[in-house]
């Protein structure tokens, strides 16, 4: 089978429950949302993206960085598809096993290497595929896997019972683990609650790995619209911890935020998730 792959590449995870873990990252390409609000005043979106000049671009690294809008745009975007190939399974594992120190998911130290799916939307479109990339001998030693989703798609249940067999059958690895880092999306992406907030998609991940909320905020105003998400997700029967992040796919803007939305994560027993990358690396593609 085949992925259609925007990015792979080495680096910490920058954001949430592992925050600064060597991961390998493996981002697909395609996604249901835009996210073009994030960085614009309420009910208006970005066309920022739309400025970018696709004829000038062969790959990825080249790609200019938009301060407002999906800070990863071209996992998605129609117009970027050239720059995203179909790669077999075989090919894949060849490409993500060979970027792991020494070729090895865990390393000499005891600490492993995680592998991180990311989008675009992950599980939009790739669930039939997932199991085979993860049955190549090449990840045999992978014992932490995580999933950065949108939290606005079921899981198959094949693949939900694939997850069940791979966690264990490595029951005994310390620390294994598939988590899902579930993006829920709020008004300041642009996109509407209804298509966004789905409680029940999200609390049937827990029977199949660790789950977790990360709202993205702008302003303190919008922690009155996480509170009644959170709440939601109670509802439908939610365990998972939640971390509020910073709006800022660039320096400036992440700059701009961070302390403010630190300060509220306090002031209402919220965890609190830098953007590691762009602390580090400013958000640049392939870091």
């Amino acid at each position: 089978m085949k992925l259609k792959i925007s990015e792979i590449f080495y680096s910490a995870q920058g954001e949430g429950r592992f925050v600064g873990v060597p991961s390998i990252f493996l981002r697909t390409f395609g996604c249901n949302f835009t996210c073009g609000g994030f960085g614009m005043n309420r009910g208006e979106l970005s066309t920022e993206r739309d400025e970018v000049k696709v004829e000038l671009f062969n790959q990825y690294e080249g790609l200019p960085l938009v301060d407002t809008g999906c800070d990863s745009y071209a996992s998605w975007d129609p117009r970027f598809k050239h720059l995203s190939p179909m790669l077999q399974t075989e090919a894949v594992a060849d490409r993500l096993t060979q970027l792991t120190p020494n070729n090895k998911w865990v390393q000499s130290n005891g600490n492993d290497v995680h592998l991180v799916i990311t989008g675009g939307e992950p599980l939009l479109g790739w669930q039939r595929a997932f199991p085979e990339l993860l049955e190549n001998d090449k990840m045999k030693d992978l014992i932490n896997i995580t999933f950065e989703t949108n939290g606005t798609q079921k899981i198959h249940p094949e693949f939900g019972e694939y997850m069940k067999s791979w966690s264990k059958a490595r029951g005994d690895s310390y620390h294994s683990d598939i988590t899902f880092s579930v993006s829920a999306k709020l008004s300041a992406s642009g996109e509407k609650w209804e298509d966004a907030v789905k409680p029940e998609i999200v609390a049937d991940c827990e029977q199949y790995g660790t789950t977790y909320l990360k709202f993205v905020v702008e302003n303190p105003k919008d922690f009155d619209e996480v509170d009644r998400a959170v709440k939601a997700y109670r509802e439908a029967g939610l365990k998972g911890v939640v971390y509020i992040m910073p709006v800022g796919g660039v320096v400036s803007v992440y700059e701009n935020n961070k302390f403010n939305v630190a300060d509220e994560c306090m002031k209402r027993g919220y965890n609190y998730s830098p953007r590691l990358h762009v602390d580090l690396w400013g958000n640049s593609w392939g870091k």
